[in-house]
C-alpha cells in the first residue's frame, strides 16, 4: 500500500495522474497493477508545517499552488 499526503484541494485529474504514475513504477518492477493500492490523504495547509512554519501562515510556503 502506498500512502500519499497532499495539500487539500488537489484536482481529481491530478490525483488520477499520481495514481497512474505510481502504479506504472510498480508495474515496471514486475508487480501487477491489481496489487498496487494507493491512498491519497488531503491535509489542509493549516495542519501542515515545514521547518516550524505552518504552510497557511508562511509567505514562502504558500507560493506553491495545488494542481
Amino acid at each position: 500500500m502506498v500512502q500519499v499526503s497532499v495539500w487539500a484541494g488537489m484536482s481529481k485529474e491530478s490525483k488520477r495522474r499520481i495514481a497512474e504514475g505510481i502504479t506504472k513504477v510498480f508495474e515496471e518492477i514486475g508487480i501487477p497493477k491489481e496489487a498496487v493500492e494507493i491512498i491519497i490523504y488531503e491535509t489542509p495547509k493549516t495542519n501542515w508545517a515545514t521547518g516550524g512554519e505552518l504552510h497557511s501562515e508562511s509567505e514562502r510556503l504558500t507560493k506553491t499552488k495545488v494542481p
